[in-house]
């Protein structure tokens, strides 16, 4: 049952708290009793390049001088890996010169933050820089919980929640119940804070989280150094949680000094004892939180997750026989560490002292081996610490501070097609979204085993058991890496390529007429019960659809700020049910199967609106609101599901288009490609009423079926204005 939340509102808040508790009532702006629904205030809302152009174009349609909150702009998602650095960022700001001149021109005017492209991968950015105990960062990217390791809760946001938030609108989020992790025993040996998660993951799977935060306690946290902490957060959003939460304790506040955070430190004992678990609830964990799933890392085995979903865990042991039963190769193409999850100092020097195990007996990389440090700050100090020639003498060719090929940034020229194993510390392994190739295995894992996989060139070795074989013959045994502490590190910050802007509406931010990379926006038209009449299903999608699937990255990234231009990669990765063709659907008018996005294209130039229906856990994965704008720019009027990540749903709902779920789910089965669907009386949905569809089906029968929604009063405002921006735009008008 949700406690937390209605004994909050209710005053009966039962003492002491836990952590999520603590944060959410200190930012608390409201809420109705019977609602499901509560307010926050955010204190800090940070956007990568890539979601925030689309989030400025929908700002500047306010017409508001400044944003109400402190704002970051981190440009980490168009840096392409083709050469290494310092290369690829030369080449990135000569093809994204367009954008990162209207991300600059923007923050000068509205005072945002601006760090450029360089600087550092924004989730390590934030740690380094905005990280405060007890805070509530919002992001619009999906692993904005990686700051929960600092004690600050982290949510994830699409665009239009960005603009809310920019506009001093409160963040409006489900009443999260708390999920509690309670990590028993000492974290040692070859067990890495990622192999915490993929046990998480292995529980929960990819939505079992939903609906809730995930706050970690017991004993193991304290073998957890704070950026250990902060991977384990990262990838909580791959359950589907809304966020994830560690306590302060030592060491989070070494990180602090480590960043020289004097603002954190000189509160360090009231911070530990205001954000700490007490003894009550460490001795009955189960009284304050609503499920509490164990995890004891005296017992935990190495994990590798794949191939093509976090949640799929094998151990090192069962991989050959995996491997036989589910047809993937051990031999792997090549090995990459970094990304946000997995870039931090601890994380590089531990994989630094595999690899300089190795290069003593005279072993170096097998395979392609690729590092990328998460800040321009990480990347100095591990060039003074000596782990980058290590690393670079072992064979690793060092990317840009950016996303890179976790974010499918990646010109990959050694293997263009064809059926090959990768192995990386990543958070998301879905199908093509590193390299393109939709044959590529990708395998998550630690940093340092894709270390000592870029080695044996090989998924089947377990190197508890394992022995690699030296240039002279010999055996050796690779013992598991150091745990290098940052408690007597100073971290030097640079911080060359931060921007802090004052609001200064002088700016002009131009937007050439001719831009292929972006173009202002219209405001999408308001509803029409008429377009609710006699619609067509589009797709019908089977299996896993996240947002990879609906909206492509890598090459399309470069159209993030042009709507129309991206709205040609709409749903390329998802399968079609009737056909199991990937990114093709039947076109009506023509009698041919044609791209998903063509189609759709076509109907809307021919006023035909349409659907989308959809499986489980549909729109999982990140948080770009380009999979819910690009449906509705061409026509959708309505997606029905079996289930809705959280974060879609939301930019689903922000954007106008009804989403719907299965009162039964076996009704998916009846819903055709020549279907005609109806929803009568559109304007008299009412919060908790299902709604009922005509289905006119190609042979005269018709069906009636049933759905379920979770649109509030405000949230049905949105459907009816056409979208949650217009209904800013109305009141600020009002205003005026």
């Amino acid at each position: 049952m949700t406690r937390i939340i209605g004994r909050m509102y209710n005053k009966l808040i039962a003492k002491p708290k836990t952590i999520t508790e603590q944060i959410l009532f200190e930012h608390l702006a409201g809420q109705n009793d019977n609602s499901v629904y509560i307010s926050v205030r955010p204190d800090r809302l940070c956007m990568q390049d890539a979601t925030a152009q689309m989030s400025l174009l929908q700002f500047m349609i306010t017409d508001l001088p400044k944003t109400a909150i402190p704002t970051s702009l981190h440009c980490d998602h168009l840096i392409e890996f083709t050469k290494g650095s310092p290369k690829d960022l030369v080449a990135a700001l000569s093809k994204n010169k367009e954008v990162y001149e209207f991300l600059l021109a923007a923050a000068k005017r509205y005072g945002m933050d601006f760090w450029e492209p360089g600087s550092g991968i924004i989730h390590q950015t934030i740690l380094e820089n905005y990280a405060i105990p007890g805070n509530l960062i919002i992001g619009t990217d999906s692993h904005t919980p990686n700051v929960g390791g600092l004690c600050v809760l982290g949510i994830g946001v699409g665009g239009a929640e960005a603009v809310d938030a920019m506009c001093g609108i409160p963040l409006e989020i489900n009443k999260p119940k708390v999920l509690g992790v309670n990590l028993k025993g000492k974290l040692d040996g070859w067990n890495s804070p990622k192999d915490v998660i993929l046990k998480v993951l292995s529980i929960l799977g990819t939505k079992g989280g939903t609906g809730y935060i995930l706050e970690y306690f017991g004993e193991g946290v304290n073998s957890l150094p704070a950026t250990g902490r902060a991977t384990i957060t990262n990838m909580g959003a791959e359950t589907g949680a809304t966020s994830s939460i560690f306590p302060l304790d030592k060491k989070s506040m070494d990180y602090f000094s480590y960043t020289n955070n004097t603002s954190v430190l000189n509160l360090k004992k009231d911070l530990i004892e205001k954000y700490s678990h007490k003894k009550e609830i460490l001795d009955d964990p189960r009284s304050f939180f609503d499920e509490v799933i164990e995890i004891d890392f005296d017992k935990l085995d190495i994990f590798i997750s794949g191939p093509d979903s976090p949640d799929k865990l094998i151990s090192l042991d069962a991989i050959k026989d995996a491997s036989r039963e589910h047809g993937f190769k051990t031999e792997i193409s090549c090995s990459l560490i970094g990304s946000c999850t997995n870039s931090s100092y601890e994380d590089i020097s531990r994989a630094a002292d595999i690899a300089a195990q190795a290069l003593k007996t005279g072993i170096k990389a097998k395979v392609p081996f690729y590092l990328t440090p998460g800040s321009r700050n990480i990347k100095n100090l591990i060039e003074k610490e000596g782990y980058l020639k290590t690393l670079t003498d072992f064979g690793a060719k060092i990317l840009e501070t950016a996303c890179g090929p976790c974010v499918g940034m990646w010109n990959r020229t050694d293997l263009k097609q064809g059926k090959n194993t990768i192995a990386a510390s990543y958070n998301r392994n879905f199908r093509k979204r590193i390299d393109g190739n939709i044959e590529t295995d990708v395998f998550l894992m630690s940093p340092e085993l894709a270390t000592l996989f870029a080695i044996t060139g090989n998924l089947s070795f377990n190197p508890e058991k394992d022995f690699l074989t030296t240039p002279n013959g010999k055996k050796l045994k690779i013992q598991p890496p150091k745990n290098y502490e940052i408690s007597d590190i100073k971290l030097t910050k640079v911080n060359k390529g931060l921007a802090i802007n004052l609001p200064d509406k002088k700016v002009e931010i131009s937007i050439p007429n001719n831009s292929d990379r972006l173009k202002k926006l219209k405001p999408f038209p308001k509803l029409n019960p008429k377009d609710f009449i006699n619609m067509r299903l589009l797709i019908k999608i089977k299996g896993k659809c996240t947002t990879d699937h609906i909206s492509k990255a890598g090459e399309w990234l470069q159209y993030r700020g042009n709507l129309d231009k991206i709205s040609g990669n709409l749903l390329l990765g998802a399968q079609n049910a009737f056909t199991e063709k990937i990114g093709m659907t039947f076109n009506l008018l023509r009698g041919e199967e044609q791209p998903i996005s063509t189609v759709a294209r076509e109907y809307k130039n021919k006023k035909i609106n349409w659907i989308i229906v959809a499986e489980e856990n549909y729109g999982e994965g990140s948080s770009r609101e380009h999979a819910a704008m690009e449906p509705r720019y061409l026509g959708c009027k309505v997606i029905i599901a079996k289930s809705f990540a959280r974060i879609h749903l939301t930019n689903l709902k922000k954007q106008g288009i009804l989403a719907l779920t299965f009162k039964n789910k076996d009704d998916y089965e009846k819903l055709y490609r020549e279907d005609v669907i109806s929803l009568e009386m559109i304007e008299d949905i009412k919060p908790g009423k299902t709604v009922k569809l005509k289905v006119k089906h190609s042979d005269g029968n018709v069906d009636k079926l049933e759905f379920d929604h979770t649109y509030n009063e405000q949230q049905l405002q949105w459907l009816t204005e056409g979208s949650s921006l217009n209904v800013i735009s109305k009141k600020q008008k009002t205003r005026d």
